[in-house]
């Protein structure tokens, strides 16, 4: 009998049993959980037979029981079906191509060149290598076809096509992301929105802004500029990165401090449902409290819910007035301080507070081109950016002067210098924005994108120096305005073993604080099974859901953002080595279609035939 490999992680938290005679096989949903379980599932090792695609545990057991919890028996289980593995932790992102759907025929492609023309059809396997592949060369997928629509009608009719032949599909962007969000993972269809570029309008009293996705993020501010005004948000991809994308990834960036998040600055969306169905919710109003606000929850949904076709956003204007410092810290606590007191002294004019070590800084200056230090003479362990942006020149200096010696005199800050024009607050600001494509260049880079209280904020990456040593290069830096720690590990290669050294540490630190293993990158293929670090079980019940309901084929981006494997067929065998198999399911599932059940004689066609058969019981 086929059967899927179920790791430790994947039902640590489902909490089911199956009762067989008196033997009682159970993992309750409070074993080996993200938050603070001391007694974690283990894997003692395994045999793989790279030929056969087959992995079968020695064993995978409960180190020891707790009070009133039966001990675990001996696994077995086995993998006789393809699948894919990312570079994260051994077997927490290995997935199996979902046998619900299609393979993609060429009477697929043809019937998308009668609703795109030939120039919105791309099947060559040069031009689809870089849609396959992520910005970081890490995630590559084996899409057959790439998309291009040109309008939302043209989006619609390619998901209805889908959504009636169950072909995934996965909505593209810029394709900037870093989480593997944005490519496939086996052969799902690319949606790339990129053709659809249009500015629609602009209101320059109100300052709202309404375009189709595929826009360029710079090409947008550039627009903004010639008007007096400027986009909410600032990234360092914002020459490719496209606004779609920036919303569904509910990206958040260098201006997030002063101009709050995307869940606050996009008014309205035009988004197609996965059936083809249009939802226009391309509103330009600053209120409208009519019923429930739907747009959010396309907002960060990473095209797991439905696809982002147009975006009506308000944006600010334009300040004159924009200075920049470079500071050097002696140590971490005195950011923090430096922080507090530039909140105080600045005031409304605090526009970016960013935070970078000396080990950012170095691999900045050896891999970057054109890139400068500030601060030549300070050879300090920390290094603040800070921004002002207001209306009066004048005043604004003068607050960020009285701010700099008041630092210097309490001894916050070692050294600093200010920007005296335009050009060298570019070079200030490349430093800082320059830090990923360094890292890029100096080997295999492991990232990690974690919100967490400012007082925690650097202990992960001192433990993550101390754990990892000679073996990387950790480095920490990113937006300390908003408590957003990038932590970025580099490393001569990708490789797995190297992985289990940095996960799950990484996300359990982050969970005991109260953190969050995704920032602003979005959970992506690489953080799905992680979700359960930072939400609680009814949470993710609630979104998944949400999913059921807009998109109950699951045709769009598949094995994303959610834990991969609503049903999955296992064997369990008993302390008698006797097999039982079993259908695993969420508990508020049911089996709507007959399914086979073990022996062909043997199906099952409701939840409460499974418990008749099983004796199945949730915990």
């Amino acid at each position: 009998m086929k059967s899927l490999w179920r790791n430790s992680h994947d039902w640590r938290r489902l909490g089911w049993a199956v009762q067989r005679g008196k033997t009682i096989v159970q993992a309750p949903a409070s074993l080996g959980s993200a938050r603070g379980s001391s007694r974690p599932l283990r894997d003692e090792g395994s045999c793989v037979r790279k030929s056969q695609s087959r992995v079968v545990p020695r064993e995978l057991y409960v180190s020891d029981a707790r009070p009133g919890v039966p001990q675990v028996d001996r696994w077995r289980v086995c993998c006789t079906f393809h699948r894919r593995g990312y570079g994260s932790a051994p077997g927490d992102t290995q997935v199996y191509r979902d046998k619900r759907y299609a393979e993609l025929k060429d009477a697929d492609i043809m019937h998308f060149r009668q609703i795109l023309g030939e120039k919105g059809v791309v099947t060559d396997r040069d031009d689809l290598d870089w849609a396959n592949t992520d910005w970081m060369h890490k995630y590559r997928g084996h899409s057959q076809l790439l998309l291009r629509p040109q309008t939302t009608q043209q989006v619609s009719e390619i998901l209805q096509y889908c959504h009636a032949g169950r072909l995934a599909v996965v909505p593209q962007g810029g394709n900037t992301g870093l989480v593997g969000g944005s490519v496939p993972v086996f052969d799902e269809v690319i949606l790339n929105l990129g053709a659809m570029n249009k500015i629609l309008s602009f209101d320059e009293a109100s300052g709202i802004l309404v375009c189709e996705a595929g826009c360029i993020l710079e090409t947008l501010d550039n627009y903004l500029k010639s008007r007096g005004h400027t986009m909410p948000l600032d990234l360092g991809a914002k020459g490719s990165c496209q606004i779609g994308g920036n919303v569904s990834t509910n990206a958040g960036g260098l201006r997030l401090l002063r101009y709050g998040s995307l869940h606050g600055n996009v008014l309205g969306l035009e988004v197609v449902l996965a059936d083809g169905t249009v939802l226009d919710l391309l509103g330009t109003l600053r209120k409208d409290n009519t019923g429930y606000d739907l747009k959010q929850i396309f907002i960060g949904a990473e095209g797991t819910l439905g696809v982002v076709t147009k975006v009506s956003v308000l944006t600010p204007p334009k300040l004159a007035s924009v200075n920049v410092g470079f500071l050097a810290c002696e140590d971490y606590a005195s950011c923090q301080k430096t922080f507090a007191e530039a909140k105080k002294q600045l005031g409304e004019i605090l526009s970016a507070f960013e935070f970078l070590d000396r080990h950012s800084l170095e691999v900045v200056l050896k891999h970057l081109d054109g890139a400068r230090d500030p601060l030549p003479d300070s050879k300090e362990s920390f290094y603040l950016l800070v921004e002002t942006t207001g209306s009066n020149q004048t005043h604004d200096k003068e607050k960020l002067d009285a701010f700099l010696e008041s630092a210097l005199e309490k001894e916050l800050i070692k050294d600093g210098a200010v920007a005296q024009d335009i050009s060298q607050a570019g070079s200030f600001w490349k430093i800082r924005e320059g830090i990923a494509e360094s890292t890029a260049k100096a080997g295999a880079v492991y990232k990690y994108d974690l919100a967490l209280p400012l007082k925690d904020l650097y202990s992960l990456v001192e433990d993550m120096r101390e754990r990892l040593r000679d073996s990387a290069t950790v480095i920490g830096f990113g937006h300390m305005g908003d408590g957003n720690l990038h932590l970025s590990i580099v490393a001569p290669s990708y490789d797995d073993k190297f992985v289990s050294q940095i996960e799950p540490y990484v996300y359990e630190r982050t969970a005991a604080v109260n953190g969050s293993v995704s920032a602003e990158h979005g959970l992506g293929f690489m953080k799905a099974k992680a979700i359960y670090y930072s939400k609680p079980p009814a949470a993710v019940q609630v979104m998944a859901g949400f999913k059921d309901l807009l998109d109950p084929n699951g045709i769009l981006n598949p094995y994303k953002v959610l834990p991969i494997g609503r049903e999955k067929l296992i064997q369990v065998v008993d302390a008698f080595e006797n097999a039982v198999p079993l259908l695993l399911l969420w508990p508020t599932a049911s089996v709507k279609t007959t399914k086979t059940f073990g022996t062909p004689n043997f199906e099952v066609t409701s939840f409460d035939q499974i418990r008749h058969r099983c004796r199945l019981s949730w915990t």
